[in-house]
């Protein structure tokens, strides 16, 4: 491996720093080279190289806003043997903790980037000898992603739609469902399924959904900070709904009071906005159940369930 690295990052110098860490899917390592601290990402599957390639335009994407620190991605290299690897910039993170406000301040202005472009735009377009076209980053009026992102090891449809209702509904929560029924087949799941999705479209009544560029995957252990403000990184990017993000931020002890209190000065809920953080908590908890098996059984019926009442 070793020798691939030194090839593929052109170095002479290749020295484990002892930073190293690792999750659920991943394990990583960070090393001294000829230009300085990286942190190498492996992956032993046989779709990491997919997987990364994901992560790397997601981290692209959300470093182009300018809005959150995240690593900057460098390369995606074949593993000897099989799987990837993942080189990026090291950063020296530490455990979320005096930048909590800050992170949920970052987190909107990356939530509102795409509805700013489009304000700027519109601006543009009615000033005389400006047109569109004039920002560096283009608006984007749909929903979806440039390429695949995973979300775990799971492969994400981030096939471009105009309408997020039918963006979540088939391409989130029917993908889901779809793998659990080739896995276990479970009737139940299958018919509160059929129920729920008929229902769905209610949640969303009057409110209008600007396209917002999301991590994709925000619990606490994908977020830290530096001293120079909060950090965030293994995304799972792609456009949907701002509200989608907080998801996941909400599960597993989530994140503090100051997160919230900023992050809503700036994008306030909406009305049901309750309702629909559970149902986007159905597509992390389908996905657990996915990945890690039928511990997350309970929690997915049960939140199909009160969805139903």
């Amino acid at each position: 491996m070793e020798t691939v690295l030194r090839k593929e990052l052109d170095t002479s110098l290749l020295k484990a720093s002892g930073h190293s860490g690792g999750g659920c899917v991943n394990e990583g390592q960070s090393y001294d080279t000829d230009r300085g601290r990286v942190y190498v990402k492996i992956n032993h599957k046989p779709e990491a190289r997919r997987m990364f390639l994901g992560e790397m335009d997601s981290l692209e994407a959300i470093l182009q806003t300018e809005t959150i620190l995240a690593p900057k991605p460098m390369k995606v290299i074949d593993y000897p043997g099989g799987g990837a690897m993942l080189v990026m910039q090291h950063l020296d993170m530490k455990s979320l903790n005096r930048q909590s406000a800050k992170l949920g301040e970052h987190l909107a202005d990356l939530h509102l980037h795409n509805q700013r472009l489009k304000e700027k735009l519109t601006k543009e377009s009615s000033t005389v000898g400006k047109g569109t076209g004039q920002s560096e980053i283009q608006y984007v009026d749909k929903f979806g992603f440039h390429s695949v992102t995973c979300c775990g090891f799971i492969p994400q449809v981030n096939d471009w739609q105009e309408d997020w209702v039918t963006f979540f509904s088939l391409q989130r929560l029917q993908c889901q469902i779809d793998l659990l029924e080739q896995s276990s087949g479970d009737r139940e799941a299958r018919e509160l399924w059929s129920q729920l999705q008929l229902k769905i479209p209610d949640l969303f009544t009057g409110i209008d959904i600007v396209p917002a560029l999301l991590h994709g995957d925000l619990w606490g252990g994908n977020v830290a900070e530096l001293d120079t403000g909060p950090v965030v990184f293994d995304p799972a990017s792609f456009y949907g709904h701002s509200d989608y993000e907080l998801a996941i931020a909400g599960m597993f002890g989530g994140f503090g009071g100051s997160f919230y209190s900023a992050y809503h000065a700036k994008i306030p809920k909406a009305a049901g906005f309750e309702k629909r953080l559970k149902l986007y908590q159905l597509f992390h908890n389908l996905n657990h159940w996915n990945h890690f098996g039928s511990g997350y059984r309970g929690s997915s019926l049960s939140i199909m369930r009160s969805l139903l009442k």
